[in-house]
C-alpha cells in the first residue's frame, strides 16, 4: 500500500506529485494519455512556460519527477476507486487494483462543443475556449463567438479587451430580448440562425456561414462551451458536488469524503489556467501531507 494515489496528469496532478515526492510520501500517478487540452497547439499565461505545448509540458513535468524515488508514474487508465475499511482501492482497466491511504481527484473536465458541422477542425487553431490563454493572439481581429449558452453575452463583455470586431452566433438559440438590446446598443451584430458551416483552411476560420448563403468573414474566434467531469469517480464514491458541477472541496483540496481529494479543473471549473491548476495541486498535497502528520500522532 502507498501513501497517495493521484489519478490524472495534468498540470494538477503533475505538481501534487511533485510536493508530495519531495515530501517523501510514497506516490503512484495515473496518466492515460487523454488531457483536455490535448487538441491546443501552445499554452499561455504560466511564467516561464508562455508558448509551450501542452505535450511538451506534461513531458517536463513527469522528467521532473522521475529524480524522486517515492513517486511512479503509470501509464493506465483507472476505471474504479472504493474504499474499505478506511484504505482506498483503485483498479485499473487491466484488472490491477491499487492501495493506498489516500487519493487525489486530477481527472479534470471535458468539453462538449456546440453542435457545429466541422468545428472540430477549427477548435484549437483558430476557435478558443479561453480568452486569457488565446486572446492575445487573436487581438483586433474580426472574432466570431460561437455559443449556445445564456451567458454568451458575458463572453461578449470579456472579448471586449482583446477586439471590438466581434460577431455573436447562437446557433438557432434566441436571444432574450434585454440581451439584443444589449448587443444593439454595443454595436455588435448577432445572429441567431442555425450554422451551416464553418469555411477556412487547414483549421484557419475564414466565414461562418448561414443558411441563406451569407458568409460572415471572421479570422478566428471563441467558443461557449459545455463543461462535465471527465471521470464518474467522485459519484462512485458518493462525494457532494457544489452548484457547478465541480466536486466540492475545502482550500487544501479535502472532500466530504475523508482522505479523498480533488485538485485542478475537477474541483473548481473556472477559470481553467494552467498555472491556477498546478497551484491547486501543491495545495492539495500540502493538505495531504498536513492531515498524515496528525493522524500519525493519534
Amino acid at each position: 500500500m502507498v501513501d497517495v494515489i493521484i489519478i490524472g496528469a495534468g498540470p494538477a496532478g503533475l505538481n501534487a506529485a511533485l510536493v508530495l515526492g519531495r515530501s517523501r510520501k510514497s506516490t503512484i500517478i495515473f496518466d492515460d494519455d487523454r488531457p483536455r487540452n490535448a487538441v491546443t497547439q501552445e499554452s499561455h499565461g504560466f511564467i516561464t512556460r508562455d508558448g509551450t505545448s501542452p505535450k511538451e509540458f506534461r513531458q517536463l513535468g513527469r522528467q521532473e519527477l522521475k529524480q524522486y524515488p517515492t513517486i511512479t508514474i503509470k501509464n493506465e487508465h483507472i476505471q474504479s476507486v472504493q474504499k474499505m475499511d478506511n484504505v482506498f482501492h483503485v483498479t485499473s482497466v487491466t484488472g490491477v487494483t491499487y492501495r493506498s491511504k489516500k487519493v487525489i481527484l486530477a481527472t479534470g473536465l471535458k468539453d462538449v462543443l456546440p453542435s457545429v458541422p466541422k468545428i472540430q477542425e477549427y477548435y484549437g487553431r483558430s476557435l478558443f475556449v479561453c480568452p486569457f490563454c488565446d486572446g492575445w493572439e487573436l487581438r483586433d481581429q474580426p472574432l466570431a463567438i460561437i455559443s449556445e449558452e445564456p451567458s454568451s453575452t458575458h463572453m461578449v463583455q470579456m472579448l471586449f479587451n482583446w477586439s471590438r470586431d466581434l460577431a455573436l452566433f447562437t446557433n438557432g438559440r434566441p436571444l432574450k430580448p434585454e440581451l439584443k438590446e444589449e448587443m444593439q446598443r454595443k454595436g455588435i451584430p448577432f445572429y441567431e440562425q442555425i450554422i451551416s458551416e464553418l469555411k477556412g483552411i487547414h483549421g484557419q476560420l475564414e466565414a461562418v456561414i448561414l443558411p441563406d448563403g451569407t458568409a460572415v468573414k471572421r479570422s478566428g474566434g471563441f467558443i461557449g462551451v459545455q463543461q462535465k467531469q471527465a471521470s464518474d469517480f467522485a459519484q462512485q464514491l458518493g462525494c457532494q458536488m457544489n452548484e457547478m458541477g465541480a466536486i466540492q472541496t475545502d482550500d487544501f483540496g479535502r472532500t466530504t469524503i475523508s482522505g479523498l481529494f480533488a485538485c485542478g479543473d475537477t474541483s473548481y471549473i473556472a477559470p481553467s489556467q494552467l498555472i491556477i491548476a498546478a497551484a491547486d495541486g501543491s495545495k492539495a498535497a500540502i493538505g495531504i501531507v498536513a492531515d498524515m502528520l496528525v493522524e500519525s500522532d493519534s
